[in-house]
């Protein structure tokens, strides 16, 4: 018998199945030789929200939440959040390399000379409400963009899928600052294509009558963030990303999946929930009497706790000493002082070590963010930002894998068996 199988045994029939195994996992498809009868569609695995299922092999994103091990392409997320721009980890993630300089400077070139957007999307970002929801209008607005790009379709020219991706990672920025600005009745600042990427980001934001004076350490802080963020394996707005780009449609459509899964409270306002949490809390004092009520099952402890990770997120560490460098800028935040002792508390009680319930990467970044300006409704738009680099290389990679089909889950029918129609007149 070989040594990288499983034997199964059917103990309905008393038949065995031998089953390959590779990498550790076994094929779904092949128990579907496990029958009871010759007609019957064969055996199938049950996975709720996809807790032990891999459906795709993917090189891009190495995570083990055990050990709080994160890496880009083989990188680990320390090096590359301390050495790395944005856009060379955006490159990083597509071509799987690092750049060189001269692709480098290609590939900033191309994404500066696409930064602009066409003067319908501006009058589309117009019709919203003015109080209509950042998030709202980023994920309208690029799915549009896909009507101004109909040869965005050819998703199977190399060619042409590069020049989508520059296109998205040029123009989300825009429509982004576009997004803050329209909620605060602020006329739209245009690219400047004399500043960087995240420098043109800032200042079509927060810019005043064409003045913004840039500050570097905060604009290196962003950065950094939108770097922690860029990819982390089969999340849910990237498994949306897939899904939707396994149709075959374009880019456009498939990363506005990915920014509706994204504006879900589940997934990307967990930073926010952070910031109300502390306001909740208050003073440090009360602290002591928070964490009692959430052992007691009262209260949540929000930034805390990770689906994949079961040790330190290795983001939060980082994150932790971008808040450092933010607030000496700033000024002191009183929520920090609350974040600060609370993580210390939590990290000294036996319910939480057990529990393995560390800081995530959610429990600092709202923090930072609200420092440098920026409301909560907003933050989500940041992280979309931030996550754009590893929703194209995922969907790139789902584009080229030729095991990849569009994606179509199997369920378990618990519905009624067959029965005859009732005409209306007949029904009590």
């Amino acid at each position: 018998m070989a040594s990288d199988t499983l034997t199964i045994t059917d103990n309905r029939t008393g038949k065995q199945y031998e089953v390959p195994v590779t990498d550790d996992t076994i094929r779904a498809t092949d128990l579907r030789q496990i029958k009871v009868a010759a007609d019957d569609f064969g055996m199938m695995t049950y996975d709720p929200a996809f807790m032990n299922t891999a459906a795709c092999r993917s090189a891009i994103t190495f995570i083990d939440g055990d050990k709080g091990i994160l890496r880009y392409r083989g990188y680990p997320i320390e090096q590359i959040a301390d050495q790395a721009s944005f856009l060379e980890v955006a490159y990083l993630l597509s071509a799987g390399e690092l750049p060189t300089r001269a692709e480098l400077d290609v590939w900033e070139h191309d994404i500066r000379f696409h930064t602009y957007v066409h003067t319908n999307i501006i009058k589309f970002l117009e019709g919203f409400r003015y109080d209509a929801h950042p998030m709202g209008m980023l994920l309208g607005a690029v799915g549009a963009l896909s009507t101004f790009y109909p040869d965005a379709k050819d998703v199977h020219d190399p060619r042409n899928r590069y020049v989508q991706k520059v296109r998205l990672m040029a123009k989300l920025p825009t429509i982004a600052s576009f997004c803050f600005r329209h909620s605060r009745g602020l006329p739209y600042e245009f690219p400047r294509n004399d500043l960087d990427y995240i420098g043109n980001f800032v200042n079509m934001t927060f810019s005043i009558g064409g003045k913004h004076e840039p500050n570097p350490v905060l604009q290196r802080a962003l950065e950094i963030l939108l770097i922690l963020h860029a990819d982390h394996e089969q999340n849910c707005s990237t498994s949306a990303v897939r899904a939707v780009g396994s149709s075959g449609v374009d880019p456009f459509s498939a990363v506005s999946a990915g920014i509706a899964a994204l504006y879900g409270p589940l997934h990307g306002g967990a930073n926010e929930a952070v910031l109300r949490m502390l306001d909740e809390i208050g003073t440090k004092d009360r602290i002591p009497a928070f964490i009692e009520a959430v052992k007691n099952g009262g209260d949540r402890l929000m930034g805390f706790g990770h689906r994949v990770y079961k040790s330190y997120d290795p983001r939060a560490k980082l994150i932790k000493q971008v808040a450092y460098d933010v607030f000496e800028q700033t000024g002191l935040n009183p929520k920090l002082e609350i974040a600060l002792e609370l993580e210390r508390i939590a990290l000294e009680d036996e319910y939480f070590i057990g529990r393995k319930l560390y800081p995530n990467v959610d429990f600092y970044s709202g923090l930072i963010y609200q420092a440098m300006g920026y409301p909560t409704d907003y933050f989500t738009v940041l992280f979309a930002l931030g996550r754009l680099p590893g929703w194209l290389a995922q969907w790139e990679e789902m584009i080229t894998d030729k095991e990849q089909k569009i994606a179509r889950p199997r369920q378990i029918y618990t519905g009624k068996d067959e029965r005859d129609f009732v005409p209306l007149v007949m029904r009590k």
